[in-house]
């Protein structure tokens, strides 16, 4: 990020002094855009659920700096944990870990685990450090919804009455993974664009997903898993019902409706044959980091659209495609 200018210094400045104020400020990371309040206040942490319209059981991330803020929040820090730390952060990676008595209660929703997260976007770290505290930060968005990856998605969101600093498209795209580590084990509770091997060969032991943990019982578990963000069953969705579909049923759909298509939106790889000029179509990129990136802006196009149906074809099963597929699902059940 080049050096900021003197407006831009001021407009940090202001939007620390929300923060410590006990205010909500939308913020950017290279995920997603944040919705941020002081970590360490539950009063303001409660504006967060408030706004997002979101469980107050249901736990926050909280961006850190660094390692050593982490150390405030965390009781306890297994060595594969400091290891995936070291290889990850900052960036979209959160690590879930034993929560240190009476800190940020509210922002783990009341669990004796809380999730930290250090993230890459140089705004956001600057603005952690004029905070002076750790920043709970859900996305920017109500509660199930599309996640904004960029400032403008976050006023279409909340209007103009929420304080938003506006570091330019977020890079990556979706939320950062989650790894359970209060266990004897590392657990992926939610994948990203890190890879489950990217993530093993940081922390030099398997990774299970969460199914594996429980099936695999051992004297050093610490339990079943703990909740954390965007794993329910239905979240990330558009306003429009959306469908996964394979490239071959995607076709057929669209074949048997014809000329006569309309308030539908599709996004697909595959080259297809659509006879109504009133399908609005995108194509996804073919490479999953790239299709991770516009994933959430493309459903945010769709849904202004109006559309009533967004078909989308699935992705590749195949790891780098994990994450993205893993929201596309989510956002099916809604």
């Amino acid at each position: 990020m080049p050096e900021m200018t003197a407006d831009q210094c001021r407009q940090l400045a202001d939007a620390a002094r929300c923060i410590q104020a006990g205010g909500l400020v939308a913020f950017p990371t290279e995920t997603v855009y944040g919705l941020g309040a002081d970590a360490s206040s539950d009063e303001a942490v409660a504006r967060i659920f408030a706004a997002k319209g979101r469980p107050a059981d249901h736990p926050l991330i909280v961006h850190v700096a660094d390692a050593a803020q982490a150390s405030s929040y965390a009781a306890s820090m297994p060595d594969f944990a400091t290891r995936l730390m070291q290889a990850f952060w900052p960036g979209p990676l959160t690590v879930i870990l034993p929560r240190r008595p009476g800190v940020a209660a509210a922002a783990a929703g009341g669990q004796d685990s809380i999730g930290l997260r250090c993230p890459a976007h140089p705004l956001a770290l600057a603005f952690i450090r004029a905070c002076n505290t750790g920043i709970a930060g859900p996305s920017a968005n109500r509660f199930g919804k599309v996640s904004p990856t960029t400032a403008q998605h976050v006023r279409d969101e909340f209007g103009d009455a929420l304080r938003v600093l506006d570091g330019g498209p977020c890079q990556v795209g979706i939320e950062s993974s989650i790894v359970d580590c209060t266990r004897a084990w590392p657990v992926l509770l939610r994948p990203g664009v890190l890879t489950r091997a990217q993530l093993e060969a940081a922390c030099g032991q398997p990774v299970l997903d969460a199914g594996q943990a429980l099936a695999t019982p051992d004297e050093g578990d610490a339990g079943a898993a703990p909740r954390a963000s965007g794993t329910l069953e239905s979240h990330y969705a558009p306003d429009a019902k959306l469908r996964l579909m394979d490239a071959a049923a995607l076709q057929t759909a669209l074949d048997v409706l014809g000329a006569d298509a309309a308030h539908i939106a599709v996004y697909a790889r595959a080259t297809l044959r659509i006879r109504s000029g009133k399908v609005k179509y995108r194509r996804m990129p073919d490479d999953a980091l790239a299709a991770a990136q516009q994933l959430f802006g493309v459903l945010r196009e769709f849904d202004a659209h109006r559309v009533g149906l967004i078909w989308v074809e699935t992705p590749p099963d195949m790891p780098a495609w994990d994450g993205v597929r893993d929201r596309l699902m989510r956002a099916s059940a809604h």
